[in-house]
């Protein structure tokens, strides 16, 4: 480089410095452009006769020594989705459909993201978050009670589609959560069927809750619609059972948990389908995915109840149910369930210790492949 002793503030500049920065990839449409940025505002010594303009430029776009990781927030709706980028600031809005994925894969390829994430959006995401992993982009499905908790710890009250896109951006390049596998396309099937059977079920409770105050002129008409939404509850169970018998490893998994005393067919489906890491995780790992694990509340010498949070409801519904029989029919369950008792532990404390306990068991018999047993439950947990 020309000039290696040019000065900048008071700084020289040696050769062996000026030849590192000149291995450096730079890209300038990249920098930032302020008061405190490398570029920032023209040198005053340029005015003053001091420096060639070309000289400063040449130093300022030196003091970037790699390209900026680039971090993506894509907001999902039901017509388009709004795409944030960090730190280049850039924003963009494309159609929520083959033609408009297809623009903002191309768009991706270029920038090279280090991460993009996107928020679950009741199964809108899914094309989206399909085409990413097929672009071999590195993707990351968030919560969005957890993107919302960011925003408003950031300060971020307000709430339109651009402004979720730019949180999830910032989330992503803030937290920079770990990527974690889509589940297979036998999983998502047989969790389509299983939601399915809750949402019948779901409407023939809310019509017999409707048949206790209807009035006359209508209870004809809601008992009609009962007997149908049962008659169609029968056919998605013959679906979900038809489904896993022709699909040799769900078969294998269901009978390994219908072998467990408590368990039956609607517990044995509802783990299959809503917790497919079962057998892959650790018994810690298991029980905060589900929402088991008791969290503290400590702070100073206050020693707050622990509790648990979070996790996937729809799991720990059958399990509650599971374990509620378990304590009178399963012996490890049943007296681990008195011994609770015993230490005045109440109702809900040892009930939900022993839907933990039983989590762990089950865990260990799909990761072992091993249909219950006593010597196995004890050595499991």
């Amino acid at each position: 480089m020309k000039n290696s002793n040019m000065k900048r503030t008071g700084q020289t500049v040696t050769p062996s410095v000026v030849a590192d920065r000149s291995k450096a990839k730079v890209v300038p449409s990249l920098l930032p452009k302020s008061s405190n940025s490398c570029l920032g505002y023209p040198s005053p010594h340029v005015a003053q006769g001091r420096a060639r303009l070309e000289q400063v430029k040449i130093i300022k776009e030196d003091c970037l020594l790699e390209t900026p990781i680039i971090f993506v927030g894509i907001d999902v709706c039901k017509a388009q989705l709004d795409v944030a980028i960090r730190p280049t600031a850039q924003t963009l809005s494309v159609t929520n459909d083959k033609a408009g994925i297809k623009t903002l894969i191309k768009h991706l390829e270029k920038l090279q993201p280090n991460l993009v994430v996107l928020e679950s959006t009741g199964g809108l995401e899914r094309q989206v978050m399909l085409a990413l992993i097929g672009a071999e982009i590195s993707v990351v499905m968030a919560n969005p009670r957890q993107i919302r908790d960011f925003a408003k710890s950031t300060g971020q009250l307000a709430k339109t589609d651009r402004i979720d896109a730019a949180v999830l951006a910032h989330y992503a390049q803030a937290i920079r959560p770990k990527p974690r596998p889509l589940p297979d396309e036998l999983t998502l099937e047989l969790r389509s069927l299983t939601v399915r059977r809750r949402q019948i079920i779901d409407m023939i409770v809310a019509e017999k809750n409707h048949l206790a105050t209807a009035p006359k002129a209508i209870k004809k008409r809601i008992s009609a619609h009962i007997a149908y939404l049962e008659q169609d509850l029968d056919g998605a169970d013959q679906d979900l059972d038809r489904f896993i018998q022709n699909n040799p490893l769900c078969k294998e998994n269901q009978e390994i948990l219908c072998s467990t005393p408590s368990i039956g067919p609607v517990s044995s489906r509802t783990l299959l389908a809503e917790l497919p890491e079962l057998g892959t995780l650790g018994r810690k790992q298991i029980s905060a995915l589900v929402g088991l694990a008791p969290f503290p509340r400590d702070s100073g010498t206050l020693k707050g109840r622990r509790t648990i949070w979070g996790g996937r409801a729809s799991v720990r519904g059958v399990l509650y149910m599971a374990t509620l029989v378990a304590t009178r029919c399963n012996s490890i369950i049943r007296d681990f369930y008195k011994r609770l008792k015993a230490k005045g532990k109440p109702f809900k404390v040892a009930l939900v210790a022993c839907m933990r306990k039983l989590l762990t068991i089950l865990n260990a018999m799909i990761k072992h492949k091993t249909r219950w047993s006593e010597n196995f439950s004890h050595q499991a947990t």
